[in-house]
């Protein structure tokens, strides 16, 4: 049987973790986490964590799998999430997606590959080279990896220089290289969801939410892991503001404000980001909502029971 593979996407705060946890439920899955700070370890209440106890018993994998001192970068989790893949299919299980990071889903989708780490003094001769000849990295990008010069605007010299660097080094265009990190997931049946709740709705849902997890303990939780070195998990949503009200550079109003603002502008970007993969099938509410969950899971049967697209590879 061919693995089958289950995305929830949509902003945060829309109910993916509910709903994918309805999902494994239902179709007999496990969850493979998709969030950038959720990987790590005691950083629970800021990132939204479901608990152990309301797990309902279903396997989670790539949550809780690192320290935060650790640089983990979006190759790494997606080579560590389609091996979880690989081991859900081999259990005949459902796996199912779900997490806000669109970065993320994207590398396990569409595949990112590790690169070659940056030559310096390749980029060097690079850039004198644009510099005496502007456009010529484009000229020479267009002879060396033409789908790659298409997909790169011949003004945007930084990602020129990159696409060259990775192409010269690995002697092998880097649209191939891509390509390769694509087929990691050939013969899957691959159905994507994503909630879509009334934006002011969502807005309040966001305001309420980060007053809970204010009140319910983030700041005690900031306070234990302040000793260990600034890291990485510290700058995303939450625990920066909570650490700078800890550190008294912030009133806990204005660290509440301020994280429910920048939630409500984040909530935002991840539908733009979202809104690109014309795949997803979109739900007009919260996964809470016993109407939207009802609809989701007919959409997902049908969309599991299909036979593959063999000239697709899924």
């Amino acid at each position: 049987m061919p693995g089958r593979l289950v995305v929830v996407a949509g902003p945060t705060g829309s109910g993916k973790s509910e709903l994918a946890l309805r999902l494994a439920e239902t179709f007999q899955g496990e969850i493979v986490g998709c969030d950038s700070v959720q990987i790590y370890r005691r950083f629970d209440i800021g990132s939204a964590k479901t608990p152990v106890s309301e797990r309902r018993g279903i396997p989670h994998h790539l949550i809780d799998i690192c320290d935060a001192d650790e640089v983990f970068t979006a190759g790494e989790y997606a080579a560590r999430a389609r091996q979880a893949l690989a081991e859900i299919a081999e259990r005949g299980h459902v796996a199912v997606v779900v997490g806000g990071t669109g970065f993320y889903l994207r590398a396990l989708l569409e595949g990112l590959f590790p690169g070659p780490r940056r030559d310096e003094q390749l980029r060097e001769r690079l850039s004198q080279r644009e510099s005496q000849r502007p456009g010529s990295l484009h000229r020479l990008l267009r002879r060396l990896d033409r789908a790659s010069a298409q997909r790169i605007h011949v003004n945007d010299v930084n990602k020129t220089l990159r696409a060259l660097e990775v192409t010269l080094l690995a002697r092998q265009p880097m649209s191939e290289q891509f390509a390769k990190g694509r087929d990691a997931l050939a013969g899957f049946q691959i159905c994507k969801v994503g909630l879509n709740p009334a934006r002011a709705e969502l807005n309040a849902r966001l305001d309420q939410r980060v007053m809970e997890m204010f009140q319910g303990g983030l700041l005690e939780e900031v306070r234990t892991l302040k000793s260990a070195p600034l890291v990485k998990p510290f700058e995303s949503l939450g625990y920066r503001q909570a650490l700078a009200h800890v550190q008294g550079q912030l009133s806990l109003e204005e660290a509440i404000a301020s994280t429910q603002l920048e939630t409500r502008q984040y909530a935002k970007r991840q539908m733009t980001w979202f809104r690109r993969d014309r795949e997803i099938r979109w739900f007009a509410g919260f996964g809470s909502d016993p109407a939207i969950e009802k609809d989701v899971l007919e959409y997902v049967r049908a969309c599991l029971s299909a036979v593959p697209d063999t000239d697709s590879g899924r």
